[in-house]
C-alpha cells in the first residue's frame, strides 16, 4: 500500500507539472480600454476629422465616438504568458519540465518500491512557480499609458493550480506502516478485568 501512495502522489505532481506548462500558452490576461484611453481615442480621432474631414466624416465620427464610449471595460483581446511575459514562461516551462522529470523517472523504473527521494523536488519547485505565478497575478505588466486595463483570466488561475497541485503530490505520505492488530490487545484487556481467557 505505501508503493501505491506513492505513485499516487508522484501521478499528482505530474498532472500538476502537465497543467503549468499548458496554462503558459492560455489566455493570461483580458485587454481592455479605460476612459482615458477612449477619451484619447476619441480626441485623436476629433482632431484628424477637423483638420482633414468633411461633413460626412464628421457625421460618421460621432457615431462612432458613440459606439467607442460604449466600450470602456469591456475586453477586446486576450494575450498569454507566452505573448507578454518574456522570461516568466521560459521559467514556468523549465519548472513544469524538471517536475516531470522528477516524479515520471521514478515511474518508469519496475521496481517493486519508490526510492526514499522520489518526487521530493516537485515540493520546491511547485513552490517556487507558485511565487512566480503569483507575483505576476499581482504586479501584471503595465498597458501603454494607462489607456489600457488587463484583468486576469484562465491561464493564470490554472497555472496558479498547476503550482499548488505539484507541492500536494509531493508532500503525499511516502510510507504508510500497517497498523498492529488490536484484537489481541483487546482480548488482553478482558482477560486481566473478567479473569477468563479465551481457552478456558
Amino acid at each position: 500500500m505505501a508503493d501505491e501512495r506513492s505513485r499516487y502522489g508522484l501521478m499528482v505532481s505530474a498532472l500538476g507539472a502537465i497543467l503549468l506548462a499548458i496554462s503558459v500558452f492560455l489566455p493570461w490576461y483580458g485587454i481592455s480600454f479605460t476612459a482615458a484611453g477612449i477619451a484619447a481615442a476619441q480626441q485623436i480621432s476629433q482632431q484628424v476629422v477637423q483638420e482633414f474631414g468633411n461633413a460626412t466624416l464628421q457625421s460618421y465620427t460621432s457615431g462612432l465616438h458613440a459606439n467607442l464610449a460604449g466600450l470602456a471595460g469591456h475586453q477586446f483581446a486576450a494575450v498569454s504568458a507566452h505573448q507578454v511575459l518574456k522570461y516568466m514562461n521560459v521559467t514556468l516551462l523549465v519548472i513544469a519540465g524538471l517536475a516531470l522529470l522528477d516524479v515520471m523517472l521514478p515511474l518508469a523504473r519496475p521496481l517493486p518500491s519508490m526510492p526514499d527521494g522520489a518526487g521530493g523536488s516537485a515540493v520546491l519547485l511547485g513552490a517556487i512557480a507558485a511565487v512566480c505565478v503569483v507575483f505576476r497575478m499581482v504586479d501584471r505588466p503595465v498597458p501603454v499609458e494607462g489607456l489600457m486595463s488587463l484583468s486576469l483570466r484562465e491561464g493564470a488561475w490554472l497555472a496558479l493550480l498547476g503550482s499548488i497541485t505539484m507541492v500536494l503530490g509531493g508532500m503525499w505520505p511516502r510510507v504508510t506502516t500497517a497498523p498492529a492488530s488490536s484484537e489481541p490487545k483487546l482480548q488482553d484487556s478482558w482477560s486481566a478485568l473478567s479473569g477468563w481467557t479465551p481457552s478456558a
